[in-house]
This record gives C-alpha cells, structure tokens and sequence, in this order.
C-alpha cells in the first residue's frame, strides 16, 4: 500500500511563510503527479497546486505569485513554499498523488496551517 504523510504545517504571522512538505511511501509509478488540497471550515476542498514529474505545475489563482510547488530529486516528493500568507489562507493541507495523467489514487492526513497574528 501507498501511504502520503505530510509535515511542515503550524502558526504563522500574516505576511509570514511556510514550506510543506510531503513524502510517500510503497510502489510508486516513475512518472505520477503530485500536489496539495486545502480545506477550511464550511468551505470546499479547493486545489492549490499540483506538479507533474515532467515538470508541468498549475495553481490556484488565490495563490499564483506567492506559493511555488515543486518535486523533490525522489520521484516521490513534493513540497510547497507559502510565501506572504494571508488569514485567507489558513486551512488544513492535504497532498495528494495520482497518475501523470492527474487522476488521484492516494491521500495524506493533511496538515494544519493557520495564518494569525
């Protein structure tokens, strides 16, 4: 079995910043695709990034020029650099791992993080 366990979460300032991160373990596809949910109170699961093997990424538009997700040299990971974080963002952080083609097998526990002063 497939198991994604995440790290990096806590408390952080407004403006402040965070960098997840997220490894998997078992019998992973060379080429996959990975990436981070977020879900706050009373809100839906939203995507926030997500980043192929290949090098392919996409992000939310509530979050384009201040996060940056990237895959670690292990085929594996994955982290998220949350750059100026806003109350907006707090939220519980779950990463995923799919095929290349985006379609997701596995979930992490998520992580919480929350942005206050």
């Amino acid at each position: 079995q497939v198991q994604l366990v995440e790290s990096g979460g806590g408390l952080v300032q407004p403006g402040g910043s965070l960098r997840l991160s997220c490894a998997a373990s078992g019998t992973i596809f060379s080429f996959n695709t990975m990436g981070w949910y977020r879900q706050a109170p009373g809100k839906q699961r939203e995507l926030v990034a997500v980043a192929t093997t290949g090098g392919t990424t996409n992000y939310a538009d509530s979050v384009k020029g201040r996060f940056t997700i990237s895959r670690g040299s292990a085929k594996n990971t994955v982290y998220l650099q949350m750059n100026s974080l806003k109350p907006e963002d707090t939220a519980v952080y779950i990463c995923n791992l799919g095929l290349a083609s985006g379609m997701t097998l596995y979930w992490g526990q998520g992580t919480q993080v929350t942005v206050s002063s």
